[in-house]
């Protein structure tokens, strides 16, 4: 029996494996501080202050603030003004409110995103196949409710049901995500779900380990997807790739 004529459910990774992020950190940054007169900030030192700035609240307040209660405006705040400390900007409060609601509402749209041609095609030729589709991401609300939908990736045509870790209060690496997914999905066995991802850590390793069925994307030519693949991992570069592949099994019914 093929893999496609067993599966009954595929979740997806959203950044890297539909979409990516347009354009650099930088450019976002720069607009907001020249909409109030500002000239732009450094880029590198902005990206690497964002990188440390990031990483800390992940750490300090995981899941967007879920386990703090801390709403989502309030995290983004807080990260974005730590941004700018660390790469040596420091603005009056009026400033930076004003430079911090143009940035979180840029983010907060679909302008910084770009969809992967694939991408919308794939998930619907899985839905006409009978097949739930999932997506699974280390995201906040607003990726569900404004981003993917913005982005013409919309739950009921592209996609059935959503796993955000601003939302569950669970995020990838850690297995239960994926758990919860198979619940939303309807107690799907795992062994009836591929789960799609770009990386190996967080997406093919804890899927695999619920006894999901489970793939990687290398769209950007990464240098670890030959480490992927001497791990035993399935590795395409693209949503195209996937459905030839699952097209192509024997007895695998009509693409």
């Amino acid at each position: 029996m093929s893999l496609l004529s067993r599966l009954r459910c595929i979740t997806v990774d959203v950044t890297g494996t539909l979409i990516a992020y347009k354009g650099e950190l930088g450019d976002y940054y720069c607009m907001a501080a020249k909409s109030v007169g500002l000239p732009c900030p450094d880029y590198k030192r902005v990206h690497q202050g964002f990188k440390l700035a990031y990483t800390e609240m992940v750490n300090k307040y995981p899941c967007f603030g879920f386990a703090a209660k801390m709403p989502n405006i309030v995290w983004w705040k807080t990260c974005v003004r730590d941004s700018f400390v660390r790469a040596g900007y420091e603005y009056d409060e009026e400033t930076f409110e004003k430079i911090f609601r143009r940035i979180y509402a840029s983010f907060g749209s679909s302008a910084p995103y770009t969809v992967f041609s694939d991408s919308q095609p794939f998930l619907r030729w899985a839905r006409e196949k009978g097949i739930k589709v999932g997506v699974i991401s280390n995201a906040e609300y607003r990726y569900q409710d404004v981003i993917l939908p913005a982005l013409g990736l919309n739950q009921g045509t592209e996609w059935d049901f959503g796993v955000f870790s601003g939302l569950e209060g669970v995020e990838k690496p850690d297995p239960r995500i994926y758990e919860i997914a198979l619940q939303r999905a309807g107690n799907i066995a795992p062994e009836e779900t591929l789960h799609i991802g770009d990386s190996m850590r967080k997406d093919y390793v804890p899927a695999r380990s619920v006894g999901m069925n489970a793939l990687l994307l290398d769209r950007f030519r990464t240098p670890d997807a030959e480490e992927w693949r001497k791990s035993g991992a399935i590795v395409l570069p693209d949503l195209v790739a996937v459905k030839e592949l699952l097209c192509s099994e024997k007895s695998a019914s009509a693409c």
